[in-house]
């Protein structure tokens, strides 16, 4: 019910600022922008959402069967950011209403639906310096970074679901700096939680520390175009973005570190125990090239875990729960004709650690999109073939729109 009445104030302010005078805002930039006579603050509100259709087909051993239909609104979600005081003191918050937003309640959030994606504010401190405080994503991946507004292909890869950081409760201390006229370096740091977002009843484990390091040789990419998907602003000159992440979960408690199940050392169905603990480690290798409407993103995640099988309180009998360990690889590349349709593709390998009894996986997809206004209205399609261990096992196809103001 609170949400109910925030969502019908946020949409009441709009109508009572908007019915006073004709705005100058156009579509994409957001459904509201205001900022105060005496500059002291400034919010901007930008709802979106996805609609999505999907297809597919299982193998069996013998041929696909019959396909499975479903339709879904993968994401929905309220943003809302500007500054406070002053243009130095920057923030953002974000909410989730799609059904994927809100589910994961468990005792450690209060079994509550998880609402809150951004809570974060920005200080720029000094030159060239901030610090981040709050809930927001921690400096992982390229793919996890690029907003799931901003997608080449209907969704991240399958390296993005097993491997990512996502989301964190903490402390971020970010930094650039040139090297002679173009070579731009970018170095970010964090200090969080470990468990993930809305966690309400920890810490459980340990805290969880970031670093990321980027460099970018031919300098800034137009309209941060490192972190958005495909070449819309059709870069004149080469610009390539080098990265590489290191992470470590000290305790980690979940099987994912910041996601997956909580790792409960006895096999208890109320889930009152203590919690299986170890450290968690991934790192990412990262590259994002553009040029003329070409782009290219490739990735490489690894996690290690010290004590990736979760023992019962005797030390001896597996309890079931496993961190998933192992690596991956994620290619992806996409031509923008000046129609402003898009072809795309990617390739990505899964290759998991013994211990977790996980098959290899690969995943073959092809895209298709036509981009009305940007990433702000634009109609995707892919259609995905994956082997499980050299089988044959699916194919998928997707079909979507993304609305953005």
């Amino acid at each position: 019910m609170k949400l109910k009445l925030f969502i019908v104030l946020c949409f009441s302010t709009v109508l009572s600022i908007t019915s006073q005078e004709i705005s100058d805002a156009s579509f994409g930039k957001g459904l509201l922008n205001f900022t105060t006579k005496d500059s002291t603050f400034s919010i901007k509100f930008a709802p979106r959402f996805q609609m999505r259709y999907s297809s597919s087909w299982d193998h069996d051993g013998d041929k696909y069967g019959a396909p499975e239909h479903n339709f879904i609104i993968r994401r929905a979600r309220l943003k809302f950011d500007g500054f406070a005081y002053s243009p130095k003191l920057r923030y953002k918050i974000e909410l989730g209403l799609s059904n994927r937003d809100l589910s994961g309640g468990n005792q450690f959030n209060r079994n509550t639906p998880r609402y809150i994606l951004d809570a974060v504010l920005m200080w720029h401190f000094a030159k060239n310096w901030e610090l981040w405080a709050g809930q927001t994503k921690l400096p992982g991946n390229v793919e996890r970074v690029v907003s799931s507004g901003d997608l080449q292909l209907v969704d991240r890869s399958l390296l993005n679901s097993r491997f990512t950081l996502d989301r964190d409760i903490g402390l971020q201390l970010r930094h650039k700096f040139y090297l002679g006229n173009n070579f731009l370096i970018r170095e970010k740091v964090s200090l969080s939680q470990g468990e993930g977002r809305n966690i309400t009843e920890g810490n459980e484990g340990g805290l969880q520390y970031t670093g990321r390091l980027e460099l970018l040789p031919f300098g800034a990419f137009k309209s941060k175009g490192d972190y958005t998907g495909s070449d819309l602003k059709r870069e004149e000159k080469p610009k390539l973005s080098l990265t590489f992440t290191y992470n470590f979960n000290e305790d980690a408690v979940r099987e994912r570190g910041f996601a997956g199940d909580y790792m409960f050392t006895t096999d208890d169905e109320s889930k009152d125990g203590p919690l299986h603990e170890t450290d968690q480690t991934t790192i990412f290798v990262d590259a994002m090239f553009k040029y003329n409407g070409f782009s290219f993103m490739g990735e490489y995640a690894k996690r290690t875990a010290d004590a990736p099988v979760a023992l019962e309180e005797d030390g001896i009998t597996p309890t079931g729960d496993i961190v998933l360990t192992g690596n991956a690889l994620n290619l992806q590349a996409g031509y923008l004709f000046n129609s402003n349709y898009e072809i795309a593709a990617r390739y990505t390998t899964l290759e998991y650690e013994a211990v977790t009894n996980a098959l290899p996986v690969k995943q073959y997809t092809l895209g298709f999109n036509k981009f009305v206004h940007g990433h702000k209205l634009k109609v995707q399609s892919d259609i995905s073939y994956t082997s499980v261990d050299g089988n044959d096992d699916n194919i998928t196809f997707r079909l979507g729109f993304d609305f953005h103001f």
